[in-house]
Order: C-alpha cells, then sequence, then structure tokens
C-alpha cells in the first residue's frame, strides 16, 4: 500500500489534484481539530492536552513504524527518533548481541550490503510466476484433481495479472496525453498574458479572439484560481501540476516495470535464503532507504515533535519513534513482515503502526506467529484498512488479524490488533473517505485520512491520503493513552479506543456502492476515533499492568529511557 494514486486522472475537470484544492480552507491541523468546536472529523486531540492533559504525567514509549523507510534527522522527527543505547553507531559491531549490526534507530529487512530494494512485484504476480513454471505449457486435461485446481489459479493469476497491466498501461498513455494537453492549453494562457501576473483581473482583461484553446485554457485557469490563489505566475502553475502528473507516471510506468513483471526479482540484493521463513538475520541498518516519502509521513503524524514552532505536531508528545523498513513500491512480503513486527517488540515497541496490505499473503501463518508473539508482549498492532472502497468482510486483505489456522477451542483471532479506515473532514453522509475499505466486522473505528499534512524527506511538508494515514493518527491515540495511562494493556487501550469512538447517528455513504448505511454497519464500533473521550475513558479505568513507582512516568528533568530491549 502505497499513498493513494486515482486510476484515472481527470485533468480536464481537475478533480485529480489532491494537494491542489482546499488548502487554504482546511487548517492542515484539522485531523487535531475537535468536531463540535471546530465542525471537523478531528480527533479532539488538541482539546484532550488543553483540558485533560495539562500538566500530567507521562511515560515515554516507542512507537514502530513498519514501512518504506524514515527520514530520521527530518528537522520535525529528529529529537523524537529512538535511539537504541546499547549500540555504537558505526562501529561494524552487534554491541547489544541482538543479531543486527549497527541498529541505531532500526532495522530494514529488505537491504543487504550492497543495497537497498526500491521496487518489488505485487503478490498476486509473484504467485502466478511460481505456477507459471509448473502449467504454462500443461494441457488441463491430463492433470490430477490437485493439479487442476493449481492450474485454475495460474489461469487466474494470469488473466489478473494480464488485465492490471492493460489497465496500468492505459492510464499512463492517458496521463501523458492529459499532461501535453494540459500544458498545452496553460503555455496558451502564458503567451496571451505576457508578464502579467497569474489573477482573475489579468484573465478576465485577455481578449480571447475565437481561440477556443485560449477560451478552455482561461476556463480551466478561473476554476484553478477559484480554488487556490497562490500561484504568482503561469510558470508556477505548470510545475505544480508537472509535479502531480510526474508522480502518476511514476507509479504506472513502476507498475509496469515491476510490479506486474514476472520476470522482476529483486531478493537477490538481499542476499537471505528466501524460501526459510524462519530465518531471522538479514538486512542492513539503513532505516531511511531510497525512497522515505511514505514512512516519513506516517511517522510525523504520530509523533512529529509538538509545540517546535516548525512544521507539524504529531498527536503524541512522549514517543520515540523506531524505523522498521520492509515495505518497498510494491508488495511487502511476509517474511519481512513477520520479521519487523519481532525486530520491533524485542527491542521495546509498545505499538506498532502498519500502513500497508496486499490481497494474497502464501505465508500468513508465518505473520500470524509474529503477531501472537507480539500479542505475548502486550504490544498494540495498528493497521490500515485499504484504499479499495471495497467491504474487508467480504475481500481479503492482509495483514489481518484473523488467523490462519483456525482452532476449535481458543480464539482465532488477535486481540490485539486495530484496523483502522479513513474518515474524510465533512459530515455526513460524507464522513467515510470514498477510497476507503470497510466491514462490519473487520474495521474497527474510522480516523482522519484526506488532506493530511505531514512530514516528508528533505526536511519538507505534504498533504496526502490514504488509510495509510488514517492508521498512524489512530496509532498516535493509542500512544498518547499508553503513556499517560502506562498500566494499561494492548488489550485494554483497544477496547478504550473501540469504546470511546464518537458515534455517527446519521447514515454515511459507503464507499465503492454509493448506498447510504450506519456506520455501526460497516465498522465494529460504528464511530470515529476520538483523543479526548479515549482520555476521559482511560482514567476511569483500572489498569492489569503491575508497574513499579519507577516504571510508572518519566523522572523529572528527562524522559524514562524507553529503548531497553525485551528479553
Amino acid at each position: 500500500m502505497r499513498f493513494l494514486i486515482p486510476n484515472l486522472f481527470l485533468v480536464i475537470s481537475l478533480l485529480m489534484f489532491q494537494n491542489l484544492f482546499g488548502q487554504d480552507a482546511l487548517p492542515r491541523n484539522w485531523h487535531l481539530l475537535d468536531k463540535s468546536l471546530d465542525g471537523l472529523n478531528g480527533t479532539s486531540t488538541e482539546k484532550a492536552y488543553k483540558e485533560l492533559l495539562a500538566g500530567k504525567k507521562a511515560k515515554t514509549i516507542v512507537v514502530a513504524i513498519l514501512d518504506s523507510g524514515v527520514e530520521p534527522d527530518h528537522d520535525d522527527l529528529k529529537d523524537v527518533m529512538w535511539t537504541n543505547p546499547k549500540e555504537i553507531p558505526g562501529n561494524g559491531i552487534d554491541d547489544d548481541k541482538n543479531g543486527y549490526i549497527d541498529d541505531i534507530h532500526g532495522w530494514n529487512f529488505i537491504g543487504g550490503k550492497n543495497g537497498n530494494v526500491a521496487n518489488d512485484t505485487y503478490e498476486a504476480t509473484r504467485l502466478y510466476a511460481q505456477l507459471r513454471y509448473k502449467y504454462e505449457q500443461a494441457d488441463r486435461t491430463k492433470l490430477t484433481g490437485k493439479q487442476k485446481k493449481e492450474y485454475d489459479q495460474f489461469i487466474k493469476l494470469k488473466t489478473d495479472t494480464e488485465s492490471r497491466q492493460k489497465s496500468a498501461q492505459t492510464n499512463l498513455d492517458y496521463i501523458q496525453h492529459t499532461e501535453k494537453l494540459i500544458l498545452g492549453l496553460l503555455d496558451t494562457l502564458s503567451n496571451a498574458l505576457g508578464e502579467q501576473a497569474l489573477n482573475l483581473e489579468n484573465i478576465n482583461n485577455i481578449d480571447e479572439k475565437d481561440s477556443k484553446s485560449l477560451s478552455m485554457s482561461i476556463a480551466m485557469t478561473k476554476q484553478i484560481l477559484a480554488e487556490n490563489s497562490n500561484f504568482k505566475n503561469v510558470a508556477e502553475l505548470k510545475s505544480f501540476l508537472v509535479n502531480d502528473f510526474e508522480e502518476g507516471k511514476k507509479h504506472y510506468t513502476n507498475e509496469l516495470k515491476y510490479a506486474f513483471n514476472p520476470d522482476y526479482n529483486p531478493r537477490t540484493i538481499i542476499g537471505d535464503n528466501y524460501d526459510n521463513v524462519n530465518e531471522r538475520i538479514y538486512g542492513n541498518n539503513d532505516v531511511e532507504g531510497p525512497d522515505a516519502s511514505h514512512g516519513t509521513h506516517v511517522a510525523g503524524l504520530v509523533a512529529a515533535k509538538r509545540e517546535n514552532g516548525i512544521g507539524i505536531d504529531g498527536v503524541a508528545d512522549h514517543v520515540r519513534i523506531m524505523s522498521v523498513r520492509c515495505v518497498p513500491d510494491g508488495d511487502e512480503r511476509d517474511k519481512d513482515v513477520a520479521n519487523a513486527i519481532r525486530y520491533a517488540v524485542d527491542n521495546g515497541a509498545s505499538i506498532i503502526n502498519m500502513s500497508f496490505g496486499k490481497g494474497h499473503s502464501p505465508d500468513k501463518e508465518t505473520v500470524d506467529a509474529a503477531v501472537k508473539y507480539a500479542k505475548d508482549h502486550d504490544v498494540l498492532l495498528v493497521h490500515a484498512s485499504g484504499n479499495s472502497a471495497e467491504n474487508n468482510d467480504k475481500v481479503a486483505n492482509f495483514p489481518n488479524k484473523y488467523f490462519a489456522k483456525k482452532k476449535f477451542l481458543g480464539c482465532n483471532k488477535a486481540s490485539n490488533w486495530l484496523e483502522v479506515g479513513a474518515l474524510s473532514f465533512e459530515g455526513a453522509p460524507k464522513s467515510i473517505a470514498g477510497f476507503s475499505n470497510y466491514g462490519k466486522k473487520s474495521v474497527d473505528l474510522f480516523s482522519p485520512g484526506v488532506q493530511i499534512y505531514s512530514t516528508v524527506p528533505d526536511n519538507k511538508y505534504k498533504n496526502e491520503q490514504g488509510t495509510s494515514m488514517a492508521s498512524p493518527i489512530a496509532a498516535g491515540v493509542a500512544a498518547l493513552i499508553r503513556s499517560y495511562f502506562p498500566e494499561l494493556t494492548a488489550k485494554q487501550v483497544r477496547k478504550i479506543l473501540l469504546e470511546s469512538a464518537v458515534k455517527e447517528t446519521s447514515k454515511v455513504t459507503v464507499p465503492g456502492i454509493k448506498t447510504d448505511a450506519k456506520l455501526s454497519d460497516i465498522s465494529v464500533s460504528g464511530g470515529m476515533i476520538n483523543s479526548y473521550e479515549a482520555v476521559k475513558l482511560a482514567s476511569k479505568t483500572k489498569g492489569k499492568k503491575k508497574l513499579k513507582n519507577s516504571e510508572r512516568f518519566d523522572p523529572e528533568g528527562g524522559i524514562q529511557n524507553p529503548s531497553q530491549p525485551r528479553t
């Protein structure tokens, strides 16, 4: 799962530019605001700090970001990065004897001695590639019953992969065609304006001279300026649009070159024994990787340094961010996800955020074992529900809380798992983001995920949207609760977040099918995550963890070291 990329770039109607519209009207921190005070579906986090948490003591905890990587020296993150206290940077020695050399801020499970994996295939492509060698030339009539099932799966995977390849090529062609059209129209407008500034007054004074292209360019630009008038000239507007075009072209080009390519295999870069799912020690200590945009955005939402006068404020103020890189541009691999969870648990994480997902999980039992390991060590897992506008009760989305190996007696799902859908900033019936996955049984609650402003590499900031943003905001709320109420267990925190979720009494539009339903019909809690209500409920809940006084809160004048590994 990456940033949300539109399937079709409807540029002429100007609806594709998610970063273009509403920037002036929508507060950059809307996800931290309060619905009753500000009229937006925020988390009431600022209200909680002001009215409930002022002057309260807290314990600093570790939140692990399992993602594409995090820029550790970003100005808004460098003071909140987890630092391994038992490791000496750069000496090439595994000082803490945990098996990972120089793991200062975390670990990278998709890298090796000679570099990092940037792109990978989709899981469906990998499954297709595995079966292709067995059945590409096969005659179904000559196969056994078991082989016929595999053959039928191969045909389905082949058909789906080839269909999605064609779709990616169509979208790429469309973007390239539309880019040429739009930039050409803006060139026409630029010639008409000359050296004049780009504003409505100057545009209205242009003589259209019966020019169809000039009329189109004027109408298009007026629509843009009605939403965002911050462009000084046409060149500045073109530069902005080109960035969006490039992002779209890169996405579909990478899909064609890597994600849907059954012959592509970057695993040699890592150098592990891929077939050994129990292998733990591989990778490198580059926690940023070749493209940390997604992970850096996610990390900022959880814990960007609060009240430092720059950029943004994260949700939680007593957190250290651990970066565990396991997500390429493409589908993450089950082995890497399982090892990333175990690494985070072993090195002291209290919460793990996972803003990724896929439709197949061939080694799900390996991931399930890691999820159970996290549960046994009281670690809460927070996961994004997906951006396909689908019902997760009916459509597979991995990883998830359901265990592949069912038991006749005992628990068949993880009690330490929080599945998060995305909210928009609007009220009902438009409360749920149109792209968000949902599920009465599978999605626990909803969290802000549209027009979310956060950190990106090179000390920059950007608006993005997706359940990838909703999940870390929810993880931030969970971290806030765990830091101010350290006696609460992961299971208790999950229960508090669900029970304190603000209920939506009006019906909402269900993503994908466009019919209206109660929020309780498309989620477990029927509500939206809320820091204020969660803090109130947490303050009334007796924690089940037994802590010494010295373990409960940070000491005066400093923080309690949150980095001690578990034994």
